[in-house]
């Protein structure tokens, strides 16, 4: 809850932070998502904290409800914010949270969440999280109930992750996660500028911010657009529920016979894509997938953006850092979900459920820089 007060002069959010009986709260972490900012509420819990950028300021202490609202809404006024207690985990639930369901997928959760350098990019407090497999609907969710503290020793950083919410879908083969994350230098080689360069170049980030410039083209991004088509072979929605019907009803015996009918259904399903895709317009530029309105742009495009990169990494030589000779053909499919998203000139976006599929989806923890990151910090 916010209650605005008075509208001060510079560019800063100031007021207090309260629990639902009006006692003030103190060292309750506020910083802008995503980047580097950030301050912690003082005995009377008031706060102080500047933004020029478009993000998300969140106010996070654990076993309190985080909350969050962008900065566009509130600059220049003087706040009341009022945390409301955490309610426990259930553990007597339809589908609990159990040790069983950790020990079991607590690897494909880092693999997804992490990447694949987890001898340098660490959960210091991964015993916190909390598992939930649904087996008949074969879903996957992760809690959290403390703030996750991961170090990045590659890129030099301590991230504070307040992980809101992580879901893996094997049916349909989605995975999704969504959090804030606050930022703290831990160290700045030449080694550590060269890594963070390397992940900056050809990510999501580095592409939202060049379609805010209007410059995909000189940081080379080839964009087109691609249409869907509904593929005839694809079961229908009856026949994915006839056959799901007959999963829930199934028993295995010795002598396992599953119907004709079930069987194709099955491997359709399994071969045959749900869409079939093309390419009809190559090379667009970004007017052709963007819309400006009342000073803002948005990504609005139908179906999917197909977006190609030529990636040089960045090497290291005599003390000089300089770009690779040979380039790394990257690509991905940006789904529209027939919506719109904002997009911000630090690279951030409206939606954080915004669909990449590709290049853009190993752009996990082990390569999450600042949304203030600028390339050769």
């Amino acid at each position: 809850m916010i209650c605005p007060f008075y509208v001060l002069l510079s560019q800063t959010i100031k007021g207090t932070v309260v629990n639902d009986i009006d006692k003030p709260i103190a060292n309750v972490n506020i910083y802008l998502d995503g980047t580097k900012t950030g301050t912690v509420s003082a005995a009377d819990g008031s706060f102080s904290i500047t933004s020029n950028n478009n993000n998300s300021l969140v106010f996070q202490k654990d076993d309190y409800e985080t909350f969050t609202v962008k900065t566009s809404e509130v600059l220049n006024k003087k706040l009341k914010v009022v945390l409301i207690k955490a309610k426990e985990i259930e553990e007597v639930v339809i589908i609990p949270f159990t040790e069983t369901a950790y020990k079991n997928y607590i690897k494909y959760f880092l693999d997804s969440f992490i990447g694949s350098d987890q001898s340098n990019v660490k959960i210091k407090n991964q015993r916190s999280l909390r598992f939930s497999y649904d087996k008949m609907n074969k879903i996957l969710r992760v809690k959290a109930p403390q703030t996750l503290i991961i170090e990045n020793k590659n890129l030099g950083y301590l991230i504070d992750y307040n992980l809101q919410d992580f879901v893996a879908d094997f049916e349909n083969k989605t995975t999704t996660y969504m959090g804030t994350s606050f930022f703290k230098e831990t160290k700045n080689t030449d080694k550590v500028k060269l890594n963070r360069m390397n992940a900056y170049d050809g990510s999501s980030l580095h592409f939202l911010r060049s379609v805010y410039a209007g410059k995909t083209k000189d940081e080379s991004f080839i964009v087109n657009q691609v249409t869907k088509f509904p593929n005839s072979k694809y079961p229908t929605e009856e026949e994915l529920q006839h056959l799901k019907d007959f999963t829930k009803t199934f028993k295995p015996t010795k002598t396992i016979v599953i119907p004709e009918d079930i069987q194709d259904i099955m491997t359709r399903k399994n071969n045959e894509p749900k869409y079939r895709v093309a390419v009809t317009k190559p090379n667009i530029s970004e007017i052709d997938y963007t819309e400006k309105s009342d000073n803002r742009l948005f990504l609005d495009f139908k179906d999917i953006l197909e977006v190609k990169h030529d990636k040089y990494f960045y090497e290291l030589k005599s003390k000089e850092i300089i770009k690779s000779k040979f380039p790394i053909k990257q690509m991905t499919h940006i789904h529209s979900n027939d919506d719109t998203y904002e997009i911000y000139s630090n690279g951030n976006n409206s939606n954080p459920n915004l669909m990449y599929q590709g290049e853009f989806t190993k752009n996990k923890i082990e390569f999450l820089l600042p949304l203030d990151y600028q390339l050769g910090d």
